[in-house]
């Protein structure tokens, strides 16, 4: 289905700042992953300063010393003794806590103070990069053109909208929204600016129009911790309908003009419940339409592009099934449309008198596209085969048409069928015609489009292109650009140099990197500064996108790569496959195979070798600084999921028990001692590090801040460097940082004048 979630349920969004989608998208939910005490102790400083060793603390305070209160977990006759354990607070209150990570976000201030001018100048000059006063590529929705704006000097942005004036009634890629004194007025439905001008941290997390263009149902979070309060309004006068849904998810969508179906949580922050709400009504009168009570399984909720159906889908790692319900209907509740079978993944939609399905197998491990009638749900036909080089990665349906969001070795590819009419018999699908690209590693993802129109809307950008909106004529294949993200200071794409290269990993299979550099800057003898980012989880791809902040490294003469390790989807279901459960040890192999060919590559050297991960790439990141801390000049660990052997024994801590498929159970003698051997808590050791930066949020829902405090705090003990070693963890926020635009950019120069500094840079 169009812009399939990356799902809600883990610990497993990256680096790249959410955006949300103009008016019909879901929110990515997951897209998508301290304290203190009295100073004990003080570990001695071993390595001595120089040039390349600079001393840290000679103009700054000792770190904060995490007190150590020895507690023993015991399993299969093995002892961990974790003395930090003290430092998880679940109600985020503990006075003793909150003074610790007050001490560390101080003495982090203190070690960067040297370099806050340098830090100030790098973001005036990542946001003079941007555009501050723009808007979004409108999109059509019925009688209206919808958008997003931003005002300079705001943080947020205002959802939009305009009249379609007469004379574009019939869609047409060369559709350009009138603007002018004689155009349809501007309304602005939302102002995000005013509505987060009393929290610290404001998010809206789902912004949906009802099918009549006359309400909007919007999912805000006040807090980062990814709990959200559903509000109903009225477009046109702002007026609010009915009482706030409090406690849901960002899962949302409209049954009718009249009612919403939404999704709650249970204590563990697993999406359980679906509900059937009644503007008007009061939540505690709502009907419960599905409870999963398998704590394995978390929930799903997508919308038809006809909009003429729901659906919710129950899924684990391995298994989704699915439900569906007439929107004319909604009083007949939920039926089955797809059943539960362990290891057949499912993902639906509707167009006419057919559901099509997305259909995934151990033995159609990259999918298939498959089809049955809305009245006969058990007969299906084939429409795309499944390909063992090419995985389905998803689809999307228009009134003519079907496009498949496919992948083929590590690449994107948009390729679009011509559907018979409604009423016709279905048959296999030949030969689609396929969207072209220009650059040689790109990254491609789906938008919202207007189901009745033969009008694709897509985005693309690389590693040198900024953000671009597409609208592409599924019936001549005209493509028109109808955005692209303005870079201000003179930008210039043809200075940048994107390339893909392959790296043998240990047992020879070819790892893909993608790497862009400023070609009339860096030499590419081995003296250039590189930075290596990874993730590697949940079949999550990390494809090479622009991200205009990054042009301040590159632009210094950085070189800039991802490395596309298995446990991410990239090149396919086995990818994944092999980089989880007993084989996740590939995915930390796989990002030191790619640093060394770098390197024998030229592009960069151990000396200037810094690495970047977040979330599950922290436990990447976490895992290689234990295996080979000689390899990499500094690392960036970004809400790092680092405690992997203690959270998955705890299934009271959100998404433990939806993830044992993803990890291993633990409580299984084999899973144990495998996760053991990797994770980084438990194999941090007396050993010189690099210089290390470690963030949290407080409110993270993902990885609990203790996770990353933990390993700070243990590596502070033990390690037998000099180097720096900070740990940020910002108190108002979450998974995702702050909340505000320019916040994100701070964080972004705050980073890299931390990597800079440990390079001699400044």
């Amino acid at each position: 289905m169009v812009l399939q979630n990356l799902r809600l349920n883990l610990r497993h969004i990256f680096c790249i700042p959410l955006t949300v989608s103009v008016v019909l998208s879901s929110a990515v939910p997951f897209p998508p992953t301290a304290a203190t005490a009295p100073f004990s102790h003080h570990r001695s400083l071993a390595a001595s300063a120089s040039p390349m060793n600079p001393s840290p603390h000679s103009h700054s305070p000792p770190p904060p010393v995490a007190k150590k209160v020895e507690h023993a977990m015991e399993m299969f006759g093995d002892v961990r003794i974790d003395n930090y354990y003290w430092l998880r607070d679940d109600s985020r209150t503990d006075p003793e806590v909150l003074s610790y990570l007050g001490q560390e976000n101080a003495y982090t201030d203190s070690v960067m103070s040297g370099t806050k001018e340098f830090e100030d100048k790098l973001f005036a000059e990542i946001r003079g990069r941007i555009k501050e006063d723009d808007m979004s590529a409108p999109l059509r929705k019925g009688s209206y053109y919808y958008y997003e704006r931003t005002l300079e000097g705001k943080e947020y942005v205002q959802h939009c909208r305009r009249l379609i004036s007469d004379s574009q009634k019939v869609p047409s890629v060369h559709d350009i929204m009138p603007t002018g004194p004689e155009a349809p007025q501007e309304h602005v439905i939302l102002d995000e600016n005013v509505k987060a001008q009393h929290h610290q941290y404001y998010s809206i997390g789902t912004f949906k129009v009802s099918p009549n263009n006359k309400l909007v149902a919007y999912a805000e979070d006040t807090k980062g911790d990814e709990i959200y309060t559903v509000h109903v309004i009225d477009v046109e006068t702002q007026a609010t309908i009915g009482e706030p849904l409090v406690g849901v998810t960002g899962y949302l969508e409209w049954a009718g003009n009249d009612a919403l179906v939404y999704v709650t949580m249970d204590e563990i922050l697993r999406p359980d419940k679906a509900w059937l709400h009644v503007l008007g009504t009061e939540q505690s009168k709502d009907t419960l339409l599905y409870v999963e009570k398998d704590d394995m399984f978390s929930l799903d909720l997508e919308a038809s592009e006809s909009e003429k159906y729901l659906f919710v889908a129950s899924e684990s790692k391995n298994t989704r099934f699915n439900f569906y319900m007439d929107v004319s209907k909604p009083e007949e509740g939920l039926k089955v449309l797809t059943p539960r079978v362990e290891g057949i993944d499912t993902t639906v939609s509707h167009r006419g008198d057919h559901f099509f399905i997305k259909r995934r197998s151990d033995q159609f491990f990259n999918s298939e596209v498959i089809a049955c009638a809305v009245n006969n749900t058990s007969s299906t036909i084939v429409l795309i085969p499944h390909k063992e080089s090419v995985k389905i990665q998803e689809i999307q349906l228009f009134s003519d048409h079907l496009v498949a969001y496919e992948r083929e070795n590590g690449l994107q590819k948009i390729i679009v069928y011509h559907l018979p009419p409604v009423g016709e018999p279905l048959r296999s699908l030949e030969s689609g015609q396929a969207v072209s690209f220009v650059d040689p590693v790109y990254s491609v993802d789906s938008s919202d489009s207007e189901f009745s129109s033969s009008i694709l809307r897509f985005s693309y950008s690389s590693l040198r292109t900024p953000f671009s909106v597409y609208d592409y004529d599924m019936k001549t294949g005209i493509s028109v650009l109808k955005k692209i993200n303005s870079v201000l200071g003179g930008f210039d794409s043809a200075r940048y140099v994107t390339e893909r290269q392959w790296a043998p990993a240990l047992d020879g299979t070819l790892i893909p990197i993608s790497i862009v550099y400023r070609k009339d800057v860096v030499k590419l003898d081995g003296s250039d500064p590189l930075l290596l980012y990874g993730y590697g989880s949940y079949e999550i791809c990390i494809d090479p996108s622009f991200k205009s902040a990054r042009l301040s490294l590159l632009d210094r003469g950085f070189v800039y790569a991802i490395a596309h390790v298995r446990g991410g989807g990239e090149m396919g279901r086995q990818w994944y496959e092999n980089g989880k459960l007993l084989k996740k040890n590939n995915t930390f192999t796989d990002f030191i195979a790619c640093a060394e060919y770098l390197i024998e590559k030229k592009f960069g050297s151990k000396e200037k070798l810094c690495i970047e991960g977040r979330s599950a790439g922290g436990l990447l990141i976490g895992a290689v600084l234990n295996m080979r801390p000689d390899l990499f000049r500094a690392a960036v660990a970004g809400v790092p999921f680092v405690d992997v052997v203690t959270t998955m024994l705890d299934p009271t801590i959100p998404l433990t028990t939806s993830e044992w498929e993803e990890w291993g159970d633990p409580r299984k003698e084999e899973f144990y001692f495998y996760m053991k051997s990797y994770s980084p808590v438990d194999n941090v050791k007396a050993q010189n590090y690099p210089h290390i930066l470690v963030t949290a949020g407080l409110n993270d829902p993902r990885v609990l801040y203790s996770e990353p405090a933990k390993f700070v705090a243990k590596l502070r003990d033990v390690k037998t460097d000099d180097s720096i070693l900070l740990f940020k963890c910002e108190l108002g926020a979450g998974h995702f940082s702050k909340s505000g635009r320019f916040e994100k950019l701070q964080e972004d120069a705050f980073t890299y004048a931390f990597i800079m500094k440990t390079l001699n840079m400044i």
